[in-house]
């Protein structure tokens, strides 16, 4: 059986999926079978794992870092929100229903079997597995029925280390207070705690360690400086867009409306991280500026989306950038809005059976029940490369400037485009991280690229983040826990 071990943190977005990728890299590194694991995730930046079906974008990388082929079962139970207060669930990778919040605190103790399932999928051929827990077990309010935090490490025996972000402040508080709030047996599964995302010189917390140590009896497995390598790696939701600022002066710049239910918005990283890239992330109430270019991004919710751009004036902004001849680009639930109508017959995504797009391709889109979800490989004619990704998503766009489609997929034409190509949309998820593709696309706005596939910038990021963590946290202790 696996050793395993289980990151939880004081809160959401303190840090743990980089520590959990950077430690299965690790692990690798030091000649062992790794592999990541998070019982319960909730995210709209999903991921198309090996095995055919949805995990979080999160576990993708992790499976990246230990660098074996990610799988379903490292993910067991993804939540997808497709409003304020209900979500798609993915189980096994697959549609597994449609619940809101308080229905699926009572299918949580079902769904532990799912996981279970999972975690002794992957106890049958890795050496040792890191999890990741969601959100907070200082959540107590929610623990009964957890799967997600302590409700699984006591179910599975798997010692926690806390994770704290300093970043944010009020570090000390957040660990002490949640060694306070924990019950006993959650408490005692707790055999140390990281602080993460340090800035300056570590001796300079050395009485804050005392203090929490005083507090809570908890060890100290090190502080983790501030991770510049991480700003490479595909984020796991929509919270790091809140924190994103641009730069001034690069060549190309490009607008991307960020709505409420966006989904999959790492498609743009690779575009970001391009030095002539500006990459301006609009919040609701803001205007589209005067760009090279105008991405749509996919959505878990596209009617309900596309009724905040018509609410907010994006529609109008982004029809008024194409008037002026500018360019807009559509991935998969942003395809779907710059044609002529959205229908959803059979309620999919909610009570709204139809609406209106941007009507800057002539074509329409209806939901369907089955979801497409598959890794697939392809060919942009319009730029003569090859390209690669994924897809999912649930509806079937046709019309006639499907005729020119931007992508072939398995002899397949993908997407739509006008005629003079300056607009066209794709359901391909990841087109953009074909070095190739991406450097001769930055050239047609006036801009270059040294053309390097993003996955070597991710792969060299990690690299990074293991070698630093090496050197600053007891790896060694934290291994030595795993039973």
């Amino acid at each position: 059986m696996a050793h395993a071990i289980m990151l939880q943190g004081t809160g959401s977005d303190v840090g743990k999926t980089v520590l959990v990728a950077g430690l299965c890299r690790v692990a690798r590194n030091r000649g062992l079978k790794v592999a990541p694991f998070k019982p319960q995730n909730m995210s709209n930046n999903a991921a198309v794992s090996d095995d055919g079906g949805e995990i979080g974008r999160g576990q993708w990388l992790q499976a990246i870092a230990a660098g074996i082929a990610p799988s379903v079962h490292m993910n067991p139970v993804l939540l997808k929100p497709q409003s304020e207060t209900g979500s798609q669930i993915i189980v096994h990778g697959q549609v597994y229903g449609q619940v809101k919040g308080g229905a699926y605190q009572k299918l949580k103790m079902e769904l532990l079997d799912k996981v279970m399932q999972s975690y002794r999928h992957l106890q049958g051929y890795a050496d040792l597995i890191i999890m990741e827990g969601a959100g907070s077990p200082a959540e107590i309010n929610l623990r009964a029925g957890d799967i997600a935090n302590m409700g699984f490490a006591r179910a599975a025996g798997v010692p926690v280390i806390l994770v704290g972000d300093i970043d944010r402040g009020g570090v000390i508080a957040s660990i002490v207070g949640t060694h306070t709030v924990l019950a006993d047996e959650d408490r005692n599964m707790v055999a140390g705690y990281l602080i993460n995302k340090f800035r300056g010189e570590p001796e300079l917390f050395e009485e804050g360690l005392a203090a929490i140590c005083a507090f809570t009896g908890w060890r100290s497995f090190g502080v983790v400086p501030w991770l510049a390598g991480a700003a490479a790696l595909p984020a796991e939701d929509s919270v790091m867009l809140n924190r994103l600022s641009a730069f001034s002066c690069r060549k190309i710049r490009i607008a991307v409306p960020v709505a409420s239910h966006i989904a999959n918005f790492d498609d743009f990283d690779p575009l970001g991280n391009e030095e002539d890239v500006e990459l301006l992330f609009i919040k609701r109430g803001q205007s589209v500026p005067d760009v090279d270019l105008v991405l749509l991004a996919g959505s878990k919710s596209t009617i309900a989306d596309m009724q905040e751009f018509h609410d907010c004036g994006w529609s109008e902004d982004v029809r008024r950038h194409a008037r002026r001849g500018g360019r807009v680009i559509g991935l998969c639930g942003g395809f779907q809005m710059l044609g002529k109508i959205i229908r959803d017959p059979l309620m999919c995504e909610g009570e709204r059976t139809e609406i209106a797009g941007l009507g800057l391709l002539d074509v329409e889109t209806v939901m369907a029940e089955t979801k497409i979800v598959r890794n697939v490989t392809g060919y942009a004619p319009f730029f003569d490369e090859a390209v690669s990704g994924y897809e999912i998503h649930s509806g079937l766009t046709a019309g006639p400037d499907c005729a020119q489609a931007p992508v072939v997929i398995g002899g397949r034409p993908d997407g739509a485009a006008s005629s003079d190509g300056r607009i066209w949309g794709t359901y391909l998820h990841g087109i953009f991280s074909a070095g190739g593709f991406r450097r001769r696309f930055l050239q047609m706005l006036g801009g270059d690229s040294e053309g390097r596939a993003h996955h070597e910038k991710i792969d060299k990021a990690l690299d990074s983040i293991a070698e630093t963590l090496e050197k600053t946290i007891d790896v060694s202790a934290i291994f030595a826990l795993a039973r």
